[in-house]
């Protein structure tokens, strides 16, 4: 480990476009320069500027995003990604609401950080700016706010602090988990809630991020579940709402997240799910055709796995060879009964009772009605 090594941070900025010059100082700051000091490959460049961060960012290049209201902005290219924000100050008019912002030095901006291990910056001359503590917190592996209103302030950091302390393997410093253990979400929307709930997803284990804000969120986590729900799911599985459908138990909290019409149809159904009481082929063709996937791996965990590994790696992929055309233009008049019949030739092909190709099924789909 390149333990508060300027040396070591200049050399990863090399992996990112040349910064720019700017009329104030320029530092990299936060996650990135503690990940550099701990060995770990950093998630993104966040870098903070004494002066105008959209208008640096705009000289990096690549595609901007801006956001104006805080006078910060993201530049991207491929394989890159910089965050740069200007050194600001920050006043919270009331709890949970985002902050009011104003310019201020880099010694001023450290401290309004969420945690002291993320209090760090250092320039593109190779100076190292702490805040007081927090070169011995990050040495310490310990993760502490600055205040005693800290969560009052943003509640977003209760979880941001449970990611933490599980990504890196940090202990959080006991006045900071009891501060922690009293706050609530009462006063975040449930956007901003939604939005470090999608982080926690990107976890390398979520599921115990998750159980660690059991007791704080409308959550019950099931570990042994969810571990074997989430090997039973496929590669194209959403993995955030399977493990968000397994957890949540209020309709009327999920609903607040900002969840798109897909993932919350995802997530209830994955609530819901359950395994059919009959094993055939056939049944479990009808009890989750119209079922997500993720819906079938939780239900395989509360149930029967190898059922729903059956249908997960091979009978969801079965289907016909001839379709509803085909029974048309043999004689079958349109309208419901072509469904019936094709739904029912299926079945009968899932559960092995018909031999042949395209022939047989059609012959099947036109023996009488189903």
């Amino acid at each position: 480990m390149a333990e508060n090594d300027p040396h070591a941070v200049l050399a990863a900025l090399a992996r990112y476009p040349p910064l720019p010059a700017a009329d104030g100082r320029v530092a990299a700051v936060g996650g990135f320069v503690r990940d550099v000091w701990l060995g770990r490959e950093p998630r993104e460049l966040d870098v903070v500027i004494e002066g105008d961060a959209i208008e640096f960012a705009r000289a990096l290049g690549g595609e901007l995003v801006v956001h104006e209201p805080f006078g910060t902005a993201s530049a991207s290219g491929p394989g890159w990604r910089v965050d740069v924000a200007g050194a600001r100050s920050e006043r919270y008019a009331a709890p949970g609401v985002l902050p009011l912002v104003k310019r201020a030095s880099l010694e001023e901006d450290l401290p309004r950080r969420d945690f002291t291990t993320n209090a760090v910056a250092v320039t593109v001359e190779g100076q190292v700016i702490a805040a007081p503590g927090a070169l011995e917190d990050l040495d310490a592996r310990t993760l502490r706010v600055f205040h005693d209103a800290s969560f009052a302030d943003d509640p977003t950091r209760i979880i941001r602090l449970e990611r933490l302390a599980a990504r890196l393997e940090f202990a959080i410093e006991p006045h900071t988990a009891a501060l922690a253990g009293r706050a609530g979400f009462e006063t975040l929307s449930g956007s901003r809630l939604g939005g470090e709930l999608r982080l926690t997803f990107e976890e390398p284990d979520p599921v115990g991020v998750l159980a660690a804000l059991a007791g704080r969120l409308p959550i019950v986590v099931d570990r042994e579940l969810l571990d074997v729900a989430l090997a039973l799911a496929p590669a194209d599985a959403d993995r955030a709402m399977l493990v968000l459908g397994a957890v949540v138990r209020e309709d009327a909290w999920l609903a607040t997240l900002g969840l798109t019409a897909r993932e919350l149809a995802i997530v209830r159904a994955v609530r819901d799910a359950r395994v059919p009481e009959q094993m055939a082929p056939s049944a479990l063709w009808r009890a989750w055709r119209l079922a997500p996937v993720e819906a079938v791996a939780v239900a395989g965990a509360r149930g029967d796995r190898d059922a729903a590994r059956r249908w997960i790696e091979e009978l969801r992929g079965i289907t016909l060879e001839i379709g509803g055309e085909d029974v048309l233009a043999a004689g079958v008049p349109e309208g419901p009964e072509i469904g019936r019949r094709l739904a029912r030739t299926l079945e009968r092909k899932l559960d092995g009772k018909l031999a042949g190709g395209r022939d047989a099924e059609l012959a099947d789909a036109l023996a009488g009605e189903a």
